[in-house]
């Protein structure tokens, strides 16, 4: 290992306890850094208190350490207002927010237009939303290698379009969508544009006013944050039209018995008792990746997965899914290997000390489309290390052999 991958490895205890450990699950959940642990405990020994509902002074200071939390995540994404930056529990949740809350203002005969890149979590939201509403759903389809072409997806809109959701960086494929690029035609015909962040946020820099998104979701724990932590981004005109998502505590402005009003944003959308220390650990982790910085962040992993790809592409019946460049999968390498399924694939390599993922990714029409039914996949963050995916090589080269294979 070199240095900084030493220096930065010893900051995430998990890592610094199992030196033998390689893991290569990052797309599902990221390593969590000492100081991420050290605010969420922080946040209990020092200020646990119910937020935004009382007015002594420990909870006051939860309050402030909440509220700080979400100017902290709408600095690092650019939003205009802190007023559209709503706290979730995840990615999952946000996007079921803007389907179950914006897409309540659909109508008989409206079009929602998705890809077939899509995590279910940015698919099966858009398939209730249009059964409720009687709309129509309608799919980009990608090339072989995940790219969405520009003419495949204005061939999917119309003047009948209202909502297009999309990945930004696919949880399979690694492919990254020019989000910029389709939001901007989306809006030529009237539509929303929401972007499914939960794989380019934690690796790449997003400017929500560079990229005039209408709504991005991500979630805290694939950034190295908490787990049970999310954000919705919203344009702050779209937000107030919307009708809340949940009802009870803290969402409301006034109750009588026959009916209510609703809070301000972005509190309407944050019904109950709210995660503050989750809250507070996602703005540690941000101030994590800003002491990193991007810059090295993406140098490491557009390193790392130069080295992943020329390594995984020299494997003897191994078949790797997506685009023909490295840099292209943004440290996402989805594969099979002949004979041996997924399932099989990842116990060798688990008794080896290799953590991956196997399955269908949570991309089932995706699978379907390429030819598949499940795949295993390694994915990166900048704290792997080449020497990592050398063991990642190595446990793969000799699978089908511990299968029975001769060859």
């Amino acid at each position: 290992m070199t240095a900084q991958d030493t220096a930065i490895r010893s900051d995430f205890p998990l890592l610094a306890a199992n030196p033998a450990l390689a893991y290569l699950d990052s797309a599902a959940t990221a390593q969590k850094p000492a100081c991420v642990l050290d605010a969420v405990r922080g946040f209990y020994e020092r200020d646990n208190a119910n937020p935004l509902r009382g007015l002594y002074d420990l909870s006051v200071r939860a309050t402030d350490a909440y509220e700080n939390a979400r100017e902290t995540v709408r600095s690092f994404i650019n939003a205009e207002s802190a007023e559209e930056i709503v706290f979730t529990r995840n990615a999952t949740e946000s996007l079921n927010l803007v389907a179950g809350s914006f897409g309540s203002l659909l109508t008989p005969g409206d079009e929602i237009v998705v890809t077939i890149l899509e995590h279910h979590s940015n698919l099966l939201p858009w398939q209730q939303a249009a059964r409720r509403a009687g709309a129509c759903l309608r799919f980009v389809e990608c090339t072989p290698e995940g790219e969405i072409t520009e003419a495949a997806f204005r061939a999917a809109l119309c003047d009948r379009t209202r909502i297009v959701a999309m990945t930004h960086i696919s949880n399979v494929l690694g492919v990254k969508n020019d989000i910029r690029r389709f939001a901007a035609i989306a809006h030529e015909y009237g539509a929303v544009f929401v972007c499914d962040g939960a794989q380019s946020v934690p690796h790449i820099p997003v400017d929500v006013r560079v990229l005039d998104v209408d709504f991005l979701a991500f979630s805290g724990h694939k950034m190295c944050g908490p787990m049970g932590i999310g954000v919705l981004y919203g344009k702050k005109a779209l937000l107030r039209k919307m009708p809340p998502f949940l009802f009870g505590g803290e969402m409301i402005e006034y109750v009588t018995r026959k009916d209510a009003t609703w809070a301000e944003l972005p509190h309407k959308f944050e019904a109950g008792t709210v995660n503050a220390a989750g809250a507070v650990g996602l703005a540690a982790a941000i101030g994590y990746y800003r002491r990193i910085g991007f810059d090295t962040i993406v140098e490491r992993e557009r390193r790392l997965s130069e080295a992943a790809f020329a390594l995984l592409r020299d494997i003897p019946r191994l078949r790797l899914l997506g685009p023909a460049d490295a840099a292209s999968h943004h440290g996402i390498f989805t594969f099979t290997v002949d004979g041996v399924h997924p399932h099989d694939i990842a116990a060798i390599l688990d008794s080896d000390g290799v953590c991956v993922r196997a399955g269908h990714h949570c991309a089932q029409p995706l699978m379907e489309h390429l030819g598949v039914t499940s795949t295993a996949r390694a994915s990166l963050a900048f704290y792997n290390t080449e020497d990592e995916l050398i063991r990642l090589a190595e446990s793969l080269r000799h699978v089908r052999e511990r299968m029975g294979y001769r060859q």
